[in-house]
This record gives C-alpha cells, structure tokens and sequence, in this order.
C-alpha cells in the first residue's frame, strides 16, 4: 500500500470535538468582543456618509455658480435643499437632475439637516455668509456632523 491510499486504522481522521468546541468558541468571544467597535463604525459611517451628501450638493451649487456666472443661493430645510439662481429670495429655482417641480432636492438616507444661514456662491466661488450646517441621521440622533460654508467657498467636513 502506498501513502496515497492508506488508511488510518486506529480511528485518527479529522478533528476532535475538543478541538472544534474551542474553535467556536474562541470565534464566539472575538464575535462579541468585535460587535460593539463594529456598531460604533456603522453610526458613525451613516452621519458620515449625510456629511458627504450634503458637501457634495454645497459644492454642486458653486460649481453651478461659477458655470452660469450668476449668484447661487442654497436653501436648506430639514431634509431638502434646492439652488436659487440669481441671489436668495428669487422665483427662479435650479430644475435639473434629482429635484421636483419646486427644484428641492431631497436628502437620502433619513438625513436631518439644520443650517445658521444660507450661504449664496458668487460667480467666483465665494459665498456670503458664511454658514454652517449640522447634519444628523434620524437613526442616530445623538451623533452628529457639521459641514461648514467658508467665505472663500471652500466646503469642509467636521465632527
């Protein structure tokens, strides 16, 4: 007989229940010890992630500024914002991809969002006031994040 097809006689072939039992449950106390880190990081990815939404819609607004060389107003209400061309206060909304007729645009993700102004882009990518925004997700209301408008332009993400 060769090593290829010889067979244990003394009932020696796999693991014993010993050993599995101590696989499991080691893997059993790395699960636990794992699971809070890992909750923390999704909260903390899911405010995140309503930070980076909102950043992206501030700079989208600039950009929009800069290409139709006209003042861009971004109005904020709990979890819409929509782009008013020409200045705050005006009757003439940006209607593109992503609005409704009234050219809101809703946040995804149960985003909360509270704001100290509306910041309005100038047709060099400054803004005035500055402003900034507090974001929140509604499943996690006691974390938050705050995006803030310089008078620069420049949008910036924080804790």
């Amino acid at each position: 007989m060769n090593d290829m097809t010889r067979r244990s006689t003394n009932g020696e072939r796999g693991f014993s229940l010993t050993e599995l039992l101590v696989v499991v449950a080691v893997i059993g106390i790395l699960a636990v010890l794992a699971t809070p880190f890992f909750l923390t990081y999704l909260r903390n990815a899911a405010v995140e992630g309503a930070a980076r939404e909102v950043a992206t819609m501030l700079n989208q607004a600039r950009q929009l500024a800069i290409a139709r060389n006209q003042n861009v107003c971004v109005r904020a209400a709990a979890t819409t914002m929509r782009y008013e061309l020409g200045g705050c206060g005006t009757a003439n909304y940006y209607l593109g991809a992503g609005t409704d007729s009234n050219g809101w645009m809703r946040l995804t993700d149960s985003v909360g969002l509270t704001t100290t102004a509306d910041p309005v882009f100038t047709s060099l990518g400054a803004a005035a006031p500055a402003a900034t925004y507090t974001v929140t997700h509604s499943n996690y209301p006691a974390i938050t994040m705050t995006v803030t408008v310089a008078g620069s332009g420049r949008v910036r993400i924080g804790p």
